[in-house]
């Protein structure tokens, strides 16, 4: 740890900035991603330690300023996922005016579920774009193909303008398709993984990247939010 004493590392803040340090020391320069683009995939390694993410992240040129004039609006953000949600903390996103929901226990989407005969992943975004107002701003899909491909059908057939896709599902059946269709579209803004890889806590993380950006613009010089170790980062 370049001759740090693990001891005196001990409050979730140093802990944090010791790993994003060395974060920066394993990937020198050039980067494969700059400015803004660099703070969203570094604190995706630094939320799971997988360097292989240097090549797999996929942003569309205007994601990071579509996201952060979303979230400096105070948009509605909808997760796939209780995980996803909890990790997108208010207190970071509160003082931006946003809002997160998950809509995968209302009792809506699960009759709507049924009724279909299709998942509730599905369902819930049906419900988002046909039902929730205002419109989620930003999409934030980490676990569930079937929302990410629903939410591209809805997308494709005009009944949705998000200004931003967080897709990074998981897993071994339709997360790799699923993101092939989100990066094959110039439409709509994403930040997304290439492949298989995923998770709830990888698409948490990048948008609070983002939102740490957001509150460092509008913060005081040298008082901008830090994240902490232990959360979706």
């Amino acid at each position: 740890m370049s001759g740090v004493n693990i001891m005196d590392i001990q409050r979730g803040e140093d802990i944090e900035a010791e790993s994003l340090r060395i974060i920066d020391s394993e990937v020198p320069e050039p980067r494969p991603y700059q400015g803004a683009q660099w703070q969203v995939v570094r604190r995706m390694i630094h939320t799971t330690a997988d360097f292989e993410l240097l090549k797999l992240v996929r942003f569309h040129p205007e994601a990071i300023e579509a996201g952060l004039r979303a979230l400096a609006s105070g948009c509605t953000l909808v997760s796939d996922t209780e995980m996803a949600r909890a990790g997108m903390p208010e207190r970071r996103l509160a003082p931006l005016g946003c809002t997160v929901r998950c809509l995968m226990r209302d009792p809506e989407v699960m009759a709507l579920s049924q009724a279909q005969g299709t998942t509730r992943a599905r369902a819930a975004v049906d419900y988002a774009v046909e039902r929730l107002s205002p419109a989620p701003a930003i999409y934030v899909i980490g676990n569930a193909p079937t929302a990410l491909l629903r939410l591209l059908e809805h997308v494709e057939a005009g009944r949705a303008n998000p200004a931003l896709i967080v897709g990074m599902p998981v897993g071994f059946v339709n997360a790799a398709e699923s993101k092939a269709l989100l990066l094959a579209q110039a439409a709509i803004p994403y930040i997304a993984i290439e492949g298989r890889k995923g998770g709830s806590a990888l698409a948490a993380c990048a948008v609070n990247a983002l939102a740490e950006i957001a509150l460092a613009e509008i913060a005081p010089k040298g008082k901008a939010p830090a994240g902490q170790e232990g959360e979706a980062k």
